[in-house]
């Protein structure tokens, strides 16, 4: 969801300049962190089948959620749902949501810092993790991310300032980009159409139906601080937990103007799911890289120039997306009203991906199991 500014003098201005800037940032960031995910996890299965003698090409990480064909379809189902009930029963619900979304902050933000943490603990502590029980084992870099985290989140919900809603929000997307795979360039595109279709529909014809914009009603509705609730359910007094400012929740990225008197904002649904795709192709640019790597380097078709071969799907990719962003920006200045961002960043992502996979002869491999490898399934047999 993109939402114009108070003033239209100007197509971009610094506010839409910070959220191009942050979320290609985001984008970038979050699928390499997803990439190296991958790198640590194919060593650690180098080493346990090493060790225990055998081979197991099936071996995952628990932690990675591969969204499949069924679950792309029902996705938008299951977001109008979601919608809806903050719609109707945002009051009711206000109070839990806060709460499981500070929750899920906190772990998505500790995520972001643990890489910082790692670098700073390193020469001071060693790697071994420590036991708390039940609760688990932590290395000293994942306890310290984990109580900045903790700390920001409490300041948070004492202040209710922007900046550490976006810090928040930032944590979100590069958490839900590292952590959930797209498989195939089919789930891809199922899932950003049915997107793009719930997008559009909440958006500009939600109104004829609703009599009110449900998209722009729930994501610029600020919640109730619980810190105030609980003082209230409590009776803890006028001056105890009152003075809390309510809470703008984090599921957008938002940036003041120079001049401060206008916000500029973008859903982190806007960043994740073209985000997903970026994190696909960047996959696929790295898996087709070593597969060449393995082949001794063998050309491709040859009706597709040198040059064509070596352009990435991932920055094919990643400047769609920015005209996709800057489209929707300047849309919503021109017509002075909240634009479905995904009306934009789809067809400038997908397009451009398609017809670089069919020139380069790939679109059959990335349409369905891009990453399966027959020569390794035949070296299990032999083996």
């Amino acid at each position: 969801l993109s939402f114009p500014n108070s003033r239209a003098y100007s197509l971009v201005d610094s506010s839409q300049v910070s959220t191009f800037l942050i979320s290609i940032l985001l984008i970038v960031y979050g699928s390499f962190r997803s990439l190296n995910m991958d790198f640590e996890n194919q060593d650690k299965e180098k080493d346990n089948s090493s060790a225990a003698g055998s081979f197991n090409g099936n071996s995952t990480n628990n932690s990675i959620q591969t969204i499949d064909s069924t679950q792309a379809l029902f996705l938008p189902i299951g977001a109008s749902v979601s919608l809806l009930v903050m719609f109707f029963f945002f009051d009711s619900v206000q109070v839990v949501f806060t709460i499981c979304t500070a929750v899920l902050a906190t772990i998505a933000f500790a995520f972001l810092l643990l890489p910082m943490c790692q670098y700073l603990t390193r020469p001071c502590s060693p790697q071994n993790k420590i036991s708390f029980g039940c609760c688990g084992r932590f290395t000293a870099a994942e306890l310290l991310s984990f109580s900045l985290s903790v700390m920001l989140v409490l300041i948070w919900v004492l202040t209710g300032h922007w900046l550490l809603m976006d810090a928040l929000a930032m944590g979100l997307c590069v958490a839900m980009i590292a952590f959930v795979r797209l498989p195939s360039l089919k789930v891809s595109c199922l899932l950003l159409s049915g997107l793009l279709i719930y997008d559009v529909f909440w958006v500009f014809f939600s109104a004829y139906i609703f009599n009110s914009n449900v998209m722009v009603k729930v994501a610029t509705q600020p919640a109730d601080n619980p810190l105030d609730v609980l003082s209230r359910k409590l009776h803890l007094g006028p001056n105890v937990g009152r003075d809390v400012p309510r809470l703008s929740l984090p599921g957008k990225l938002v940036f003041p103007s120079s001049t401060g008197s206008h916000f500029s904002m973008l859903g982190i649904g806007d960043i994740v799911m073209p985000g997903l795709l970026l994190c696909f192709v960047l996959r696929y640019d790295n898996y087709k890289k070593q597969a060449n790597s393995d082949s001794c380097g063998a050309p491709g078709p040859g009706n597709i120039s040198g040059r064509m071969q070596k352009v990435s799907y991932f920055h094919c990719t990643l400047i769609g997306y920015f005209v996709g962003l800057l489209t929707a920006t300047v849309a919503s200045r021109i017509h002075r009203a909240a634009q479905p961002a995904l009306l934009y960043l789809v067809p400038f992502t997908l397009l451009p991906l398609l017809t670089m996979a069919y020139l380069k002869g790939d679109l059959r491999r990335m349409w369905s199991e891009p990453f399966h490898s027959k020569s390794s399934s035949s070296r299990f047999l032999e083996v």
